[in-house]
């Protein structure tokens, strides 16, 4: 069901998208769980890397609203919740703003970050680098010239960012090493996190047809998105799986309670054909993906 903008302040708690917050963090949750399992957690690490996810996805939110808005993928067409540009209630040059001051916010957080946790400078620039990479996926998805969510290329950016580069980087800032180990673990995260995407893309095809925004869903047809988000769904669950067997970690297949959830907005994902249906399964998507991480949590350090 749409929601209605009635003023400005609603239009930015919009444009923000709280709800995607949660699916945001939980590869930091993750790579912090793996690490407080090895005995190398610290607080100023999760509290500085959460501080800068925060940021990074609220920066992508603006700018996915503000490209989208420019592209024409929010245009009268578009089916799914009404953004901020939108809605006329916030201007382009106010939401180029915010854009700029997130992207400020989100580099100081994240040299605070490597600032406090890396003591070799040549890893600072590395991490570095992946800042400022993570900062230029987060504008350019939907925005610029080129915007690579528009050619497909949004499956595998939430893959890297939410999954391997997101756990297996935050574990690195706790422990400064990295197992091959947190590889799987980091898998299923981005498995999950590319479902949520998924999800969203069956739901606008239309619209981004007609705004030419080539995503997985408009290129290969609803049918195989499905089988395509039932894929991820199975690949993320089996990562785990191995990753519980080759590391003797069986509790954390505590983490499967989550999988007949998972199952249930699978089918609902494939039955439902009408976008305003589909929205509120994205939020399931996402909060079962954090379900996910906190009893991968509760299962590898208690059980």
């Amino acid at each position: 069901m749409d929601v209605t903008i009635s003023n400005k302040k609603q239009a930015w708690l919009h444009a923000v998208r709280l709800r995607t917050l949660p699916l945001a963090l939980s590869s930091i949750l993750m790579g912090s769980l793996l690490a407080a399992n090895s005995n190398n957690f610290r607080w100023h690490v999760f509290i500085l890397a959460a501080l800068t996810t925060i940021f990074l996805q609220v920066l992508s939110n603006l700018s996915n609203d503000y490209g989208d808005s420019i592209h024409g993928a929010d245009s009268e067409d578009r089916k799914g919740p009404v953004r901020a540009v939108q809605s006329g209630m916030i201007e382009l040059s106010e939401m180029k703003r915010a854009i700029v001051i997130l992207s400020a916010l989100s580099l100081f957080s994240g040299l605070s970050l490597l600032y406090f946790s890396l003591q070799d400078w040549k890893l600072f620039f590395l991490f570095l680098g992946f800042g400022i990479l993570a900062i230029w996926a987060a504008i350019t998805y939907t925005s610029g010239k080129n915007p690579y969510g528009y050619m497909g290329l949004g499956d595998i950016s939430v893959f890297l960012f939410f999954g391997l580069l997101g756990v297996a980087g935050t574990y690195f800032l706790h422990s400064m090493d990295l197992s091959v180990e947190v590889f799987w673990p980091a898998i299923s995260l981005g498995c999950f996190s590319t479902a949520v995407l998924n999800i969203n893309n069956i739901r606008d095809i239309e619209s981004d047809k007609k705004a030419g925004k080539k995503s997985i869903p408009v290129r290969i047809g609803r049918n195989k998105a499905i089988l395509y988000n039932w894929i991820l769904l199975l690949a993320g669950n089996i990562s785990l799986l191995l990753f519980a067997l080759t590391n003797e970690a069986e509790g954390s297949m505590l983490a499967f309670l989550t999988l007949p959830l998972m199952i249930f907005i699978g089918k609902s994902v494939q039955i439902k054909k009408e976008a305003h249906e589909l929205d509120p399964y994205l939020k399931k998507m996402a909060i079962s993906t954090l379900m996910w991480v906190i009893l991968f949590g509760i299962g590898l350090l208690f059980f």
